[in-house]
């Protein structure tokens, strides 16, 4: 919804890990996208790891795919670029595409920017796995370098300097510095890590990480503490569009499940951060109702 507003001129590739998405996708028949059956798609080494891996693994794992299935299903595309499905536009991204188109790279990744307070790139690595651009000519050595080291080992653990697919990231810069940008305008994209240190008017994307929904009315942030500002204008807006969506699935009579219950420690979190709020006004929930 925020790429029909802000974007566009574009087609949305969705890789659609279970054959029910691809389904739902399908009755929802919506504009300018193009689905991807993982089931058709899957390689003898895909296949392979598969079982050894958890779900999220897995998802990891095909991170380094993706590029490559588009650019297996449709000849004439010439660039890709890998965006997580918990993005969302605040305006149209042409600035990050005239920096890279300037900078002759045939790569385009981002760092996380952590603000202080929450900085993990020690375990989760400097660069995000949140939205990367790949050339056919030129970024295919890259990509294919990557799928490969996700095969050998992508876990959702920290070991000998890597984790899932994301720490793999950092090698980039030390292999193929040659073939690929760091985006330099970190304000474009921010995240509840970093969006208290970052005005949320100058962004073009925000990445709504550990975002949940947990009831028809009720979603969970995550454990950031998002300011009192960005969540009026960014996550109120967001969650108008999520409101849109549920309403489009109920129509199409598609069942909606809800994150589990809210776990005991959520609970208990969420009773302190109430009793804390009546001493200090200013301190952000953790939930959000719409």
């Amino acid at each position: 919804m925020s790429m029909e507003r802000h974007v566009r001129a574009y087609i949305l590739w969705i890789l659609c890990v279970d054959d029910e998405t691809y389904e739902v996708l399908g009755r929802l028949d919506l504009p300018n996208l193009r689905r991807l059956k993982l089931s058709e798609l899957e390689t003898p080494e895909l296949l392979e790891v598969k079982p050894k891996r958890t779900i999220a693994e897995y998802c990891w794992t095909l991170t380094p795919f993706a590029p490559k299935f588009v650019f297996e299903a449709d000849s004439t595309i010439e660039r890709v670029t890998y965006i997580d499905s918990d993005l969302w536009f605040l305006k149209h991204p042409k600035p990050i595409f005239d920096e890279f188109e300037i900078s002759g790279k045939q790569v385009l990744i981002t760092e996380h920017a952590y603000a202080p307070e929450y900085d993990q790139s020690a375990k989760s690595g400097q660069y995000c796995v949140q939205y990367m651009t790949f050339t056919r000519n030129g970024g295919e050595f890259v990509r294919k370098w990557w799928e490969d080291r996700c095969i050998e080992w992508c876990f959702a653990y920290f070991e000998d300097g890597r984790f899932g697919d994301q720490k793999y990231l950092e090698k980039f810069i030390e292999y193929f510095e040659h073939k690929v940008h760091v985006l330099k305008q970190k304000h474009l994209i921010i995240a509840p890590w970093n969006c208290a240190h970052y005005n949320y008017s100058s962004a073009v994307i925000y990445h709504f990480h550990g975002f949940r929904l947990v009831s028809p009315s009720k979603a969970d942030l995550g454990n950031y503490i998002i300011p009192y500002i960005v969540k009026k204008y960014v996550y109120k807006a967001y969650l108008n569009d999520i409101k849109y969506a549920l309403k489009s699935l109920k129509i199409k009579n598609l069942d909606i499940q809800y994150m589990k219950k809210e776990t005991l420690i959520h609970c208990i979190k969420s009773r302190i951060i109430k009793i804390a709020k009546l001493i200090y006004p200013f301190i952000s929930s953790r939930f959000i109702k719409f």
